[in-house]
């Protein structure tokens, strides 16, 4: 009896937790910040005719996107200046 009584509230606690956590997503920085990385390594490898490059694009998060397009202005001119 004892154990079961353990199993069903570990388990009692695992849903809780999971049900919790749930609604918790990447935060407006952390989409910035992966828009700024797409964008930055879009601009620069495409100002300097690198190769193609792949991104998340997911254009519906405004962090991303307003990320994205302060990554890519700043990759391009980084091209430009040769760094």
């Amino acid at each position: 009896m004892k154990y079961k009584k353990i199993s069903t509230l570990t388990l009692f606690t695992a849903v809780i937790i999971a049900l919790s956590l749930q609604g918790c997503g990447p935060s407006a920085d952390s989409r910035y910040d992966s828009g700024y990385s797409d964008g930055y390594a879009e601009g620069y490898n495409t100002t300097c005719k690198i190769r193609s490059t792949l991104v998340e694009g997911d254009w519906d998060d405004e962090n991303y996107s307003r990320g994205y397009q302060d990554g890519r202005a700043e990759g391009a001119a980084d091209c430009k200046a040769g760094k």
